[in-house]
C-alpha cells in the first residue's frame, strides 16, 4: 500500500518552476527539419508553438519536389517556413528562379536562409550567399525575410588560417545589403556549446557595426557521441571542448547532453543587457525533432506551449 501511495504522490508532483529569463529567450524559437525527419513527425502542432519558424535544410541530393512538399505541409499547419537555398548546389539563375516560384506558388513561402552550402566545389554558377542576393530574385519576388549564416567560432572554409578577416568582410557586405533591401535580415548561426565565446562574438559584431540580429544556433538534446560527431563534421570550434571533457567522465558518457547550461547563461546575459544582439534561439534537433520540442516545452513555459494545447 505504501508503494502505491508513493507512486500516486510522485505522479502528482508539480513540474519544476520555469526560469523566467530562459522562458523569455526561448519565446519565438525556431527549429530545423529535413524532409526525411519531418516525415517522422505525425503532428507538428502537438509539438511546436503557433507560428514557429521552421527551417527546411536542403541537403545535396534532396529532390526539390520533397523540399516543396515539406514546405507546403508545414505552411498548412500554420508555421512560418524558411527553406535553405545552398548556393553551391544551385545550377544557375533559372534554377534559383524556379525554386523561388515553386516555394511561393505551392507553399506560400516568403522567407529564406541563404548560405554557401556544403560541397567544397560549386555544382553550378553560385558559390556564396552573396551571389544569390545579387541576383535580385528574392527582392523581385517580394521575400519578406532573408537570413544568412553566422559562425561564432569562425569558419575555416572561408578563413583557412583560423582568423576571421574574410568572414568579417562578408558580414559587412551583408550588413550593407540589409540596408538596401526591403527584406528583414538576421544571422542564423552554427551551433556552439559554451556561452562565453558566443557572447564575445556577438559583442564583437556590435563593435564592428554589424547590426544584423543574431538567431543563435543551439544543438538540441542528443547522445553525447551524436553531438561530437556532428560538431566535428560541422567545424564547431573551441566550445567542442565542453563535449570532449564530458566524454571523459564515464558516469555521463551515456546520458543525453542538454543545452540548459549555455541557454541559461545566454538568457541571464540577455536579461542583464536588453540591447544584446542575440534576438532568438534556433534549434538544430540532432537528437530528433520530438525530443527537442519536448525539451523546449519542459523549459520554456508559456512561450513554448504547442499550438494545439
Amino acid at each position: 500500500m505504501a508503494l502505491l501511495n508513493f507512486k500516486r504522490t510522485a505522479a502528482a508532483m508539480p513540474a519544476p518552476p520555469v526560469n523566467p529569463e530562459l522562458e523569455a529567450l526561448l519565446d519565438g524559437y525556431s527549429i530545423e527539419v529535413m524532409p526525411r525527419t519531418a516525415e517522422k513527425v505525425e503532428d507538428f502542432r502537438a509539438l511546436l508553438p503557433e507560428g514557429t519558424r521552421v527551417y527546411i535544410a536542403h541537403i545535396e541530393g534532396t529532390p526539390i519536389d520533397d523540399m516543396v512538399a515539406t514546405a507546403a505541409r508545414l505552411a498548412a499547419d500554420g508555421y512560418a517556413v524558411m527553406p535553405h537555398f545552398p548556393a553551391r548546389i544551385i545550377a544557375d539563375k533559372a534554377t534559383l528562379a524556379d525554386w523561388i516560384a515553386r516555394y511561393q506558388g505551392e507553399a506560400g513561402v516568403d522567407q529564406a536562409l541563404l548560405l554557401a552550402g556544403g560541397p567544397p566545389k560549386p555544382l553550378g554558377a553560385f558559390h556564396s550567399s552573396m551571389q544569390l542576393m545579387e541576383t535580385g530574385l528574392f527582392d523581385k519576388a517580394g521575400f519578406k525575410r532573408l537570413h544568412v549564416a553566422g559562425h561564432p567560432e569562425g569558419n575555416r572554409d572561408i578563413d583557412p588560417d583560423g582568423g576571421d578577416a574574410m568572414v568579417m568582410e562578408a558580414l559587412r557586405w551583408k550588413q550593407d545589403f540589409a540596408d538596401r533591401t526591403d527584406a528583414e535580415m538576421a544571422l542564423a548561426t552554427q551551433f556552439a556549446f559554451e556561452a562565453a565565446p558566443v557572447i564575445a562574438w556577438a559583442e564583437r559584431l556590435s563593435a564592428e557595426g554589424i547590426r544584423l540580429p543574431i538567431h543563435i544556433g543551439i544543438a538540441g538534446p542528443a547522445k553525447l557521441q551524436t553531438l561530437i560527431r556532428f560538431a566535428i563534421a560541422c567545424g564547431v570550434g573551441p566550445s567542442l571542448d565542453v563535449l570532449q571533457k564530458r566524454a571523459k567522465d564515464v558516469t555521463k558518457l551515456l546520458l543525453p547532453f542538454e543545452p540548459l547550461d549555455i541557454l541559461t547563461k545566454l538568457a541571464a546575459h540577455k536579461a542583464a543587457n536588453p540591447d544584446f544582439n542575440i534576438e532568438a534561439v534556433h534549434f538544430f534537433p540532432l537528437g530528433g525533432v520530438k525530443t527537442n520540442a519536448q525539451w523546449a516545452i519542459d523549459h520554456g513555459g508559456a512561450s513554448t506551449r504547442p499550438a494545439n494545447v
